[in-house]
């Protein structure tokens, strides 16, 4: 898979070992940055890429995760995931089809964070499963409300 990641500049040290881990699970591996401290612009350049298909899935690192978390989920197409535990990463992609995982770098440690990065990687969302439905109206409760604002 080609995998893009970003951080804001706090995050750095942890974002290079992850990238380094994921690229020895044999995934691509491109690097967004992380010099710019409004961690918004790089959160959205990710997720920008993302929903246009040009990388797979993504990986966005903050002090909390939070933050990187609710810019990215503001681009059409970019459903971003905050993750805490291994549970999580992987229902980020069965049960939500989240294409971005996002973390804090001061919340957890680096080891759980390669667990976490590992299980995402692993799952691959099936839309005929018992979360189609639901993700799908996600998809189309955005579409509407990209269409009411470009009336």
């Amino acid at each position: 898979m080609k995998i893009v990641f970003g951080c804001d500049p706090n995050a750095d040290k942890f974002k290079m070992q992850l990238m380094k881990y994921v690229e020895e699970l044999g995934h691509e591996v491109t690097d967004f940055g992380s010099d710019d401290p409004i961690y918004a612009n790089t959160a959205i350049r990710v997720a920008e890429s993302v929903a246009a298909g040009d990388f797979d899935r993504g990986i966005l690192v903050c002090g909390t995760g939070i933050g990187v978390s609710i810019a990215a989920n503001k681009v059409k197409g970019a459903y971003a995931a905050c993750i805490h535990d291994i549970y999580q990463a992987q229902r980020a992609e069965l049960s939500n089809h989240a294409n971005i995982i996002t973390m804090g770098s001061q919340v957890v440690g680096i080891e759980l964070a390669k667990c976490m990065v590992k299980e995402y990687l692993s799952c691959t969302f099936d839309p005929n499963g018992r979360s189609g439905n639901k993700v799908q109206r996600i998809i189309e409760f955005e579409n509407d409300q990209t269409e009411v604002t470009e009336k």
